[in-house]
């Protein structure tokens, strides 16, 4: 099992993570890769440049449970009535929900999921007890606390985006049954065309698990306003998923003075704790709007039949590494384990490395590390036997080794393919990371 895909209990330890509570602070002690975001090193899409300037209408008619009720609290104090209501752009069908909150009432195991980039992993918060993710389990080990089978799944890992995502879904996230799924991938996400396809694949394969699911929408914001919430809310519109927006919350806030950027961010992207404790209260208030209206939401249906929004290009969508998949050619590469959440590696380090796979798929990409000591150099990718991509694995003046994502080939059906990676001629120099290959039918 990969190390980002841990399930952790939390009953036992309700006691401790509800009394705690969140303040400011420096972002915590990270390794280049987990706290740096995708979003650090290629250009947003346009469609978010005047986003700080602007706010999305909530259409949702969304209202907070009634304050005097007996509901869970997380009470950090960072949030308003105001922040709240403008934070949900859509309140969604509440029947998935429901459904998990009666389970978690009856006793019955109950696993809490999130999948996103380096917020959800839980970079720029002060500790592991004050991200956000942390904060989306602990509302149910406080509303249920006499049930003994609540757990925990985080699959958010830094620097990566839904294209991603959509490849390591069902083995990192899918593969330990969550109840609910929190997606967080508006700040990572930055290609307006690509990213519909592959978010809209990303929710419908959650959606369409056989455990029915409830999926929240979890759109984040950078410090310059950019985020790809335009693009992600055409999904959640067409299935009529919850749809919180920490712009929507904290822009008009801080453009009146309320607070700063640097009062709830790490730095340009992360939130610090006081950041993650607002999306914490965030997802608090819209759980108890749903649990205070329990006995009233009917849950005998709960299929999702919705159309898919695009073509829904990424099914069955896997990352194959060496456990999986084996060269049918190989000269000069060998066998690695070079990033602990993508494991089953090889690498090249001399010239005129060459690595040939056959793969039965609609779409290929290819999935390897950029390495900032100046030993990676350009290996070229042949489909069938012509030229498709030329991969750069260096990464000069960057802030450490990440996982980059290109998709090299793509077709309207799957079918027999070969890829080829070889080395460029005329490399200065020759190393290149292969951490495996992104299919799907």
């Amino acid at each position: 099992m990969k190390l980002i895909s841990r399930i952790l209990s939390v009953f036992c330890a309700a006691a401790m993570m509800l009394g705690a509570t969140a303040c400011g602070g420096d972002s915590s002690s990270q390794t280049a890769e987990q706290s740096s975001s995708q979003a650090d090193q290629t250009s947003v899409a346009d469609e978010s440049s005047a986003a700080a300037e602007t706010t999305t209408t909530n259409g949702s008619n969304w209202e907070m449970a009634d304050p005097s009720l007996n509901l869970p609290a997380l009470n950090l104090g960072y949030t308003t009535p105001e922040m709240c209501q403008r934070a949900v752009l859509n309140a969604g069908n509440p029947a998935r929900l429901a459904n998990v909150m009666k389970k978690a009432q009856n006793k019955e195991t109950v696993t809490i999921g999130c999948i996103g980039g380096s917020i959800t992993q839980g970079t720029g918060a002060s500790n592991s007890n004050s991200n956000y993710a942390f904060y989306s389990m602990s509302w149910w080990a406080k509303a249920f606390p006499e049930n003994p089978k609540l757990n925990f799944v985080n699959a958010g890992i830094g620097a990566t985006g839904s294209y991603i995502g959509v490849h390591r879904a069902a083995e990192d996230l899918l593969a330990q049954k969550p109840d609910v799924v929190i997606v967080e991938f508006s700040v990572n996400d930055t290609d307006a065309t690509l990213n519909l396809d592959t978010y809209d694949s990303l929710v419908r394969q959650i959606l369409q698990a056989d455990n029915n699911p409830a999926v929240i929408l979890m759109f984040m914001v950078q410090e310059n306003g950019t985020t790809l919430l335009e693009t992600h809310k055409q999904i959640g519109e067409a299935y009529d998923l919850p749809m919180i927006s920490f712009r929507e919350a904290v822009m008009p806030e801080i453009e009146k003075g309320t607070f700063t950027w640097q009062d709830i961010e790490a730095d340009n992207i992360h939130p610090n704790s006081n950041g993650h404790g607002i999306v914490g209260e965030l997802l608090w208030n819209y759980y108890n709007s749903v649990y205070a209206k329990l006995d009233t939401i009917d849950t005998s249906d709960l299929a999702f039949t919705a159309e898919p929004v695009t073509a829904d290009r990424y099914q069955n969508a896997v990352i194959a590494g060496s456990a999986t998949l084996t060269p049918t050619a190989n000269t000069g590469f060998e066998p690695a384990e070079l990033n602990q959440y993508f494991p089953g590696n090889w690498q090249a380090t001399e010239a005129g490395a060459t690595i040939t796979f056959a793969v039965n798929a609609r779409n290929i990409g290819v999935l390897y590390q950029r390495t900032i000591d100046g030993k990676s150099g350009e290996y070229e990718v042949y489909v069938d036997g012509e030229l498709t991509e030329t991969l750069d694995g260096n990464l000069p003046d960057g802030w450490g080794n990440y996982a980059e994502a290109t998709e090299v080939f793509t077709a309207d059906t799957a079918a027999e393919h070969t890829v080829e990676l070889r080395c460029k001629d005329g490399n200065t120099a020759n190393e290149f990371q292969l951490l495996g290959l992104l299919l799907s039918e």
